[in-house]
């Protein structure tokens, strides 16, 4: 049988490069003045924003199926967690977690009584209201506590973001074309059918390239093995955060996360952070227990 040969989409991936150089300027400028009194305070609105248009995405996709989570009550409970991370510096928590997580069931349990019109739901309905408030606050939040960390070096906070998301997108990139042209085999075909294991084994070489120019340029302090070790650890779990998301979407019969308000070339939030919200608080046990960090 005559094997024909893969098309790539070129339009959609020139809005894909022009919007990424948009976003790269954007938070490559924010990461060059890390170290500014203002940066940690922009850098909070942008997670907050982000927790918002995911947690709005969530529940739109949840609403396909006939559930009624809460947006208000998730994004207060995401924000909440994010604020967490924020203040609890230095060995300081005002804003405990235990606290967070009550006035969190108050809000999301006690607001379905009087606010759902749907109760028949309930069950289904609170639990994603929780799901999308503990999978963006802690999944952005780790990205604001390695933002603010601070050592020795000058942006010490910047340049691990700045490493968070240069191996992400390597692996992206790398499994996107390494997928397109020689995959084969298909590596979860009931999750997302065009997922191949070529592709998966590219994401980890990307992974691995990006971590080695890192180390390479911004974060000098790494070893080999630091550099090997977080080029397959963030690749491996931003791999199966993708999946996570992919099973969501599918779930709801949907193809991106978007619902209306879509990223040009890229999907909705859900599609761009769903590898860093596993990657971040991986990133930042490893720099917290061989480094370390606190």
């Amino acid at each position: 049988m005559e094997r024909t040969t893969p098309k790539m989409d070129t339009r959609n991936m020139t809005v894909r490069i022009t919007t990424a150089l948009v976003f790269g300027v954007f938070f490559f400028s924010l990461l060059w003045f890390g170290d500014r009194p203002w940066a940690p305070w922009t850098y909070l609105a942008v997670m907050a924003l982000a927790i918002l248009m995911g947690a709005r995405e969530m529940t739109l996709m949840a609403r396909v199926r006939g559930f009624n989570p809460s947006l208000p009550a998730g994004t207060l409970v995401g924000w909440g967690i994010l604020a967490h991370f924020f203040l609890a510096t230095g060995g300081q928590d005002p804003l405990p977690l235990w606290l967070v997580f009550t006035v969190g069931a108050l809000v999301i349990h006690f607001g379905a009584l009087f606010f759902d019109p749907k109760l028949e739901e309930a069950l289904p309905s609170q639990a994603i209201t929780w799901l999308g408030a503990l999978y963006l606050g802690f999944g952005l939040g780790f990205q604001q506590k390695l933002f603010m960390l601070q050592d020795t070096q000058s942006r010490t906070g910047s340049r691990l973001i700045l490493a968070l998301f240069i191996i992400t997108w390597f692996g992206d990139s790398a499994a996107y074309f390494v997928g397109t042209f020689f995959g084969r085999h298909k590596l979860a075909p009931r999750v997302s059918p065009k997922k191949s294991w070529e592709g998966a084994l590219g994401n980890l070489g990307g992974n691995l390239l990006g971590a080695f120019l890192m180390q390479a340029t911004v974060c000098p302090k790494w070893t080999w093995v630091d550099v090997v070790a977080l080029g397959l650890l963030l690749g491996i779990v931003g791999q199966l955060g993708d999946l996570v998301e992919s099973t969501w979407k599918r779930s709801a019969g949907v193809k991106d996360s978007c619902m209306g308000v879509s990223i040009p070339g890229h999907g909705g939030v859900l599609d761009r952070v769903d590898s860093l919200v596993f990657a971040a608080p991986v990133l930042f046990a490893y720099v917290h227990f061989v480094h370390g960090f606190n």
